[in-house]
């Protein structure tokens, strides 16, 4: 990640986010501290605004977003202000945050409180399946609604492939696809949005390995390896599956596989 960073220090907004009836009506002084991470050096070299983060537009956006979007918590007031500042500005890498509240009610004497928080953008890569009714169809909603969910952009999408099921369960072939997206949010919350997409389509979760009209994994994300109830990255079985491998290696051949160390296309060539 590039270290060039603008800084931002204690930007007054008078906004009502807050549990107490008073903070939501009244309202209060927040100051909004940032830290923003993206390439700096185009910008440094041709002295030209064009090509650098109008930190003033910043501050405006910040102001606006603030005041218009309460919450009754400042950790999500926080995150909510660092996933929008990453949506709306695609040169920030990372954003970290503190969002200060001066006139806590707490009853004691104090200068503050605060929540510090870092976000950054992300690579992952989604694996698209569907074996029942219109298939493309279902497909090709799910990558629209991946793309319209305000927090994941889609940046490559593979051609459909048709593959026969994995399992005894006796079924119709599947269509199957790649998407490489660009997020804000953390593995677990994208998995969410992701099942959000599945359900929306239909998908009921009866049969393991069973029809589905839509299937969404994440098979990558960044170089993270986790190993958790909800979910397990890189996905387990993304090594042995040549319906997932085939369309991550077609839009990223050296999509890189922390666990295994190799690179997709290697990845592929050992499975065939």
């Amino acid at each position: 990640m590039n270290n060039d960073r603008i800084v931002i220090n204690d930007l007054v907004v008078f906004a009502n986010h807050g549990v107490m009836k008073e903070e939501k009506t009244m309202g209060q002084k927040f100051m909004v501290s940032l830290s923003l991470y993206g390439d700096m050096s185009r910008a440094a070299e041709t002295d030209d605004i064009a090509h650098a983060l109008n930190y003033a537009e910043v501050c405006a956006f910040v102001t606006e977003f603030t005041k218009n979007n309460r919450c009754r918590l400042i950790e999500t007031a926080a995150e909510n202000i660092a996933n929008a500042l990453l949506v709306a500005y695609p040169i920030l890498e990372r954003v970290d945050i503190t969002l200060k509240k001066p006139w806590a009610p707490i009853g004691l004497p104090l200068d503050s409180v605060a929540v510090a928080l870092t976000r950054r953008r992300s690579v992952a890569y989604i694996g698209l399946g569907s074996n029942m009714g219109d298939k493309k169809g279902y497909l090709d909603r799910a990558i629209k609604a991946i793309e319209e969910s305000g927090v994941c952009r889609v940046l490559k999408v593979s051609e459909y492939i048709l593959t026969k099921p994995v399992g005894d369960v006796e079924q119709d072939d599947f269509l199957n696809a790649c998407a490489k997206i660009d997020t804000v949010l953390p593995p677990q919350t994208l998995l969410r949005l992701l099942h959000d997409i599945e359900n929306q389509a239909g998908r009921v979760r009866t049969v393991r390995w069973g029809p589905r009209t839509l299937d969404l994994d994440i098979l990558l994300f960044d170089d993270v390896i986790m190993d958790t109830p909800e979910l397990t990255l890189p996905h387990p079985e993304l090594v042995k599956r040549e319906f997932a491998l085939a369309p991550l290696a077609e839009i990223a051949p050296y999509a890189y596989h922390p666990v295994a160390r190799e690179y997709a296309v290697n990845l592929l060539e050992r499975l065939r």
